[in-house]
């Protein structure tokens, strides 16, 4: 069976940052990392799809995580046909995708950034997740086919935000077509209610890795802010529904990641430490009675 990886969607976001999860002493951005990397061997890097990743921090991440924690890398907004801030792109560029110099540039920058997590063995992957208007058909398939050899040696995964490629009429196509370019599908776990909803699938289409993302199952995912679409806490029996698949996928890949994009307070962390829990069979240690309490049995 592969190797089961648990982590979050980030480390640095706001309202984790400003829980109390992080204890004393471990508040600036390398304890925060520190820390973390003590609880989980995996995190995302979301950082990167809203501004282009820096070498030197990417080497500093390297040095602050223990031996075997890696980083999944979400690739760059301009990269997936996302709208991009102007103000974000390097060297004065124009955020103009359909520029074949200003995608050169970028690919290159975008692969500087992340050649220190890659040379210290510490990339676990590159999310490529496409918005709801990238649909299937050949047009999209060109686009991966550039994808796969801008990214060759890379570990890729793909999450798709339009339903399209995984209905019943294109799902065996849009399998095939990962495979073919030795691509990672992302199954996702969210809410089943929309028209938007993406099918809750989980092929195999690299023997390298396999990628789970839990956004959470809030009923505003199709009208809410960015925030209430994320604000969803997993409940464990919701949680231990997966294990069955997550033991499927691990016993047919050399990698599984599990990661909780439900980023809002402790809601992400929270869920990982139950799933990890859950995966490993561990029973949580109880909580020290308080002095003068009555014991029940």
């Amino acid at each position: 069976m592969g190797e089961i990886l648990v982590g979050t969607c980030s480390w640095t976001d706001r309202a984790l940052t400003g829980s109390g999860w992080y204890p004393p002493g471990r508040r600036d951005a390398e304890g925060r990392l520190r820390h973390y990397a003590g609880q989980f061997p995996l995190v995302e890097v979301d950082s990167a799809y809203y501004a282009l990743p820096d070498a030197r921090t990417s080497a500093l991440w390297a040095e602050r995580t223990p031996p075997g924690f890696v980083f999944d890398v979400k690739a760059f907004s301009l990269l997936t046909g996302h709208p991009t801030r102007s103000s974000v792109m390097p060297d004065g560029l124009p955020a103009d995708p359909g520029d074949p110099a200003v995608l050169d540039a970028v690919w290159a920058r975008f692969a500087e950034g992340i050649e220190p997590l890659r040379a210290a063995g510490r990339l676990g992957g590159v999310l490529f997740q496409f918005p709801p208007w990238f649909r299937p058909g050949q047009w999209a398939g060109a686009f991966l086919r550039e994808c796969a050899e801008r990214t060759a040696g890379w570990p890729v995964s793909v999450e798709f935000r339009h339903p399209g490629w995984w209905r019943r009429e294109w799902a065996d196509v849009t399998a095939a077509l990962l495979a073919r370019y030795g691509m990672t599908a992302v199954a996702v776990d969210m809410t089943q209610t929309l028209p938007s909803s993406i099918p809750p699938v989980a092929p195999v289409t690299s023997p390298r890795l396999s990628v789970v993302r839990f956004h959470g199952r809030s009923a505003s995912w199709g009208t809410g802010s960015k925030e209430d679409r994320f604000r969803y806490a997993y409940r464990e029996a919701e949680l231990a529904e997966w294990l069955p698949r997550l033991r499927s996928l691990a016993g047919r890949v050399d990698q599984l990641h599990v990661l909780f994009n439900n980023c809002c307070g402790t809601a992400a962390v929270h869920a990982a430490e139950t799933m990890k829990r859950l995966l490993t069979g561990t029973v949580p240690t109880p909580a020290p009675a308080s002095p003068g309490s009555r014991s029940t049995r």
